[in-house]
């Protein structure tokens, strides 16, 4: 007997329809086809004990299984519920009247248990836009999948859960999860604060900047200044997920199995912060089984590299491009796959090797030249991508022993939103541009001209600094995030000044 059965494939962090056809005849054999990789094949060890522990018998029969599209390759252990509930509804041991109503994800135990599997969402998603009824997933992963509404979806234990549903002897009741109240609940609960921090009042106006109008940032100083601990508290003022972005985030850490069982989903933008041995493939993702990598997990969020110049120089490289186009694609023989990329890079670095160059009261005992060295450590291209750059100095006592609490998140937090939400007024109509970072040439001639006299401080500066020809369009675009802080239309002298004093690694005489 031929029956179909629905589940699905994950390509970048969208889904695809794959019908499982199994037909039962005369015979002993047991065939699958389609392109299933190693871990589908196995399916049939894993199938036969669960299906003992249950009381039921694999079929003694000839087995075709077909996977399709025939093409595309199948992987992973996600296959092994539907295969199971094909090949006894082939066998008619189980009623097919309602399997093509259903879609099916789910690894199986040994003893029958279901598993939790990745990319639950998209595939929720995939099951509701191709019209089923219902999608059976494990109880790990139903919060995941119960986003999705409009969709009725049930998680089970075990796979005689399943079997007893089809063969109408029980009734599974979905799971409904109010998307709009789970996204709003957790929304602003934020671990660190940045009332925390004591004194580096100047790194948290750069900070703010940075936050307002999206702009890649580098922090410079010494051990123990505070450039971690600044960074970690940046999401805190981070304008708030619209839920777009956030299904769009979840659907992300989705395909790379980063949801937890009681995660439905992600209210707060990620926080990435990789350690420096990590290798180029992690970063941008790819790899045999292709995942999304670090900077795709930080889409929507913060990606902070800290000690910078640590970074292989390769793995630095390759961030160019993800920076510019907000996006990754990963050309491979097998495959080809596009992955979302736009985060607002922050790093931190030491200034020299010995961590003390600019230091007020240690002494930097780095030989002549290895402060140009280390900074070299860093190509122009990639620091050309970076907006502000700003250097820290360690707090003093007086500051450090001060227990008045600073301004908190919350108050940075509703400027950073009122000047994004001048930049979504003013780029509304331009598409694929929605902060002041992303702007071209063309914008900022168009929004962010400064008046003579703003021009004539912008000419002295780069006169008396040295600063390349880089520096002068990140000037801009950060002078035009400070006037819409303030509410300026216009982009006035004193905002250009500050965001002059945010080109720190430009200045000719930095590194001696």
């Amino acid at each position: 007997m031929l029956v179909k059965v629905f589940a699905a494939a994950v390509q970048g962090i969208d889904a695809l329809i794959v019908t499982i056809e199994v037909n039962c005849s005369n015979g002993i054999r047991f065939f699958m086809v389609g392109l299933p990789d190693t871990a589908v094949k196995e399916s049939h060890e894993r199938i036969v004990s669960a299906l003992q522990h249950n009381g039921y018998k694999f079929p003694r029969r000839q087995i075709i299984i077909n996977m399709a599209p025939a093409d595309i390759k199948k992987e992973g252990s996600a296959y092994d519920l539907p295969l199971a509930i094909g090949i006894l509804a082939s066998a008619e041991m189980v009623s097919n009247e309602k399997l093509g109503q259903y879609m099916l994800m789910g690894e199986l135990s040994l003893d029958g248990s279901i598993l939790p599997v990745r990319g639950i969402l998209p595939i929720a998603i995939k099951a509701r836009e191709e019209g089923f009824t219902g999608l059976i997933v494990p109880k790990a992963n139903v919060m995941e999948a119960a986003v999705v509404n409009n969709l009725d979806v049930y998680g089970v234990e075990n796979i005689k859960e399943v079997i007893d549903f089809f063969n109408g002897e029980v009734d599974l009741t979905p799971t409904i999860i109010d998307t709009r109240a789970e996204f709003y609940k957790t929304q602003q609960n934020f671990d660190l604060d940045f009332a925390d921090v004591k004194g580096q009042e100047n790194v948290k106006r750069a900070l703010e900047v940075a936050a307002a109008g999206g702009h890649n940032l580098i922090m410079v100083g010494p051990p123990g200044a505070g450039k971690s601990m600044m960074a970690k508290r940046i999401p805190s003022i981070l304008p708030p997920l619209t839920l777009q972005e956030a299904l769009e985030t979840t659907k992300i850490h989705s395909v790379a199995g980063k949801m937890g069982s009681s995660t439905s989903l992600l209210t707060q933008r990620p926080f990435r912060s990789p350690h420096h041995t990590i290798s180029s493939v992690a970063l941008v993702g790819g790899g045999t089984y292709p995942q999304p990598g670090e900077i795709s997990l930080a889409h929507n969020g913060v990606l902070f590299l800290d000690e910078l110049p640590e970074f292989s120089r390769q793995v630095l490289e390759v961030m160019r491009q993800p920076l510019e186009d907000r996006k990754i694609t990963i050309s491979r023989v097998k495959y080809s796959i596009e992955y979302p990329a736009g985060l607002m890079l922050v790093a931190s670095m030491n200034p020299c090797p010995c961590g003390y160059y600019n230091h007020p009261e240690k002494k930097c005992i780095c030989p002549p030249g290895a402060v140009l060295k280390y900074l070299n450590r860093i190509s122009g291209p990639l620091l050309d991508r970076i907006d502000i750059q700003i250097e820290i100095v360690p707090v003093p006592f007086e500051k450090i022993s001060d227990t008045r609490p600073a301004e908190s998140s919350a108050a940075i937090r509703e400027r950073v939103i009122k000047a994004r939400q001048v930049q979504e007024i003013r780029f509304k109509n331009i598409s694929g541009v929605y902060c002041n970072a992303q702007m071209n040439t063309k914008l900022l001639n168009e929004f962010a001209e400064p008046d003579s006299a703003g021009k004539e401080r912008l000419k002295v500066a780069m006169v008396r600094f040295n600063l390349s020809a880089r520096a002068y369009d990140r000037i801009l675009k950060v002078a035009r995030t400070i006037a819409d802080l303030e509410g300026s239309k216009n982009i006035q002298v004193n905002h250009i000044s500050e965001a002059i004093s945010y080109r720190n690694l430009d200045r000719e005489n930095w590194a001696g």
